[in-house]
Formats: structure tokens, sequence, C-alpha cells
């Protein structure tokens, strides 16, 4: 990681007036340069693989790949890249989630003004930052985890990486032939995935597929 003096940044966010006001945030600390933008979680990873940024600033909402995904595949292929992820929601589930996708840190988008660049430069030293209220429960390290109740958290855990895509994209209202498309895949595969996943959610329309996913912070409501 380099120092903050010489700071690579990689933002990722839908919404065209966010990341213009991230990067004139971010770009206002002397040293530190947003070398991409992303719009989408799959561009998140093709630009981060391309300009491997010290720290990829991640939208937790975003079409396509939510920032979860998107965070597990980055630290997974550039495990020196940390990530931040931004949301405008808080729950004790979303930090469990966060965490385990790898994300250094986590800020609300309310509160990025005050905390944006104390966060960058705590991630850049490798040190943990996140929004008030999710701090405690990393310091509880979880655990009531293992002893909790099967919990749609859980299950959503035993969904592979490429059936938390097709869930997102089925919800964002995709027919099966459109997420073959999308995912480079047939559809006959694409098929198989959907009544996998419904099995292992024990649901049966897409309607409820939709709730599970706004639940569970991959599409927004």
């Amino acid at each position: 990681m380099k120092g903050p003096s010489q700071l690579r940044i990689l933002i990722a966010d839908d919404h065209e007036v966010v990341r213009r006001g991230l990067t004139s945030l971010l770009s206002s600390r002397p040293g530190w340069i947003v070398c991409a933008e992303a719009v989408t979680g799959r561009d998140a990873i093709a630009k981060a693989e391309e300009h491997r940024p010290d720290i990829a600033v991640m939208d937790i909402s975003m079409p396509e790949m939510n920032g979860l995904e998107a965070t597990r595949k980055i630290r997974k292929i550039l495990p020196r890249t940390e990530v931040l992820v931004l949301s405008v929601h808080y729950s004790d589930q979303l930090v469990r989630e966060i965490v385990d996708a790898g994300a250094r840190g986590y800020i609300l988008k309310s509160d990025t003004h005050r905390d944006l660049l104390n966060a960058v430069e705590a991630v850049a030293h490798r040190q943990s930052f996140f929004t008030s209220g999710a701090a405690q429960i990393v310091l509880q390290g979880f655990r009531n985890r293992d002893s909790a109740p099967k919990s749609s958290a859980s299950i959503h855990r035993t969904l592979s990486a490429r059936e938390r895509e097709i869930v997102q994209l089925l919800a964002e209202g995709k027919s099966s032939k459109e997420v073959a498309v999308s995912l480079g895949i047939s559809v006959k595969t694409a098929e198989t995935h959907r009544s996998n996943i419904m099995r292992k959610l024990e649901m049966h329309s897409v309607s409820e597929l939709v709730r599970y996913a706004v639940k569970n912070h991959m599409i927004e409501p």
C-alpha cells in the first residue's frame, strides 16, 4: 500500500452527481488521485483490474452487480486493494455482510462529508473505519453468530457467488435469456441456476425473490 501522499482511488457509484461529489472531496487532499470511476459492480471489477487502485470506494447498491459482490471479487483478485463501502442503509446484518465481503471500512452516505477523508486515510493505513454503531458490532466479533438460529443472512451465505449475481439480475426484472446474455452462459444454465436458487431459498415466485434481494441490500427498493 502506498502512503496517503500518493494514493490512487477508484470510485464506484451509479449516480453521476455522487461520483462528482466524491471525486471533488477526495481530490481536495494533496496527492490523492481518483484514477478511475465505475457505474456498476462489474465495471468496478474491470476498472480495478485495469488501474489497480490502492482504495476502492464502493456504493453498495449498483445495477447488474451490487457493491458487496464486487468487493468480494476485487479482494480476491487484488488483495492489496482495500475497499471502503458506502451505503444509505444501516443494519447489523449489513455490517456482517460487508465485513464478510472483505471491506476494510463502511460509512453511511449521509456521513460522507464528515467521515470520508478520515475513513480513506484510515483504510490507506490498513486500519478499519466503520460508521457510528457499526464498530461495536465488529468489536463484539459477532459472538452470537454461530449460536443464532438459521436466518436469511445465513441462508444468503449458502448461495454461491454466481447464484447471488443471478438473484440480483432476476430481481432487477431480467429474464432467463437476459441473465444468460449478461453472464455469458446458456439459457439452460441460467434456468438451472434459477431453479436451484428457488429451491435453496424455498421461494416460488419472482416477487418473493425481489423482497429477498431488497432485504439483503442487493437492490434498492
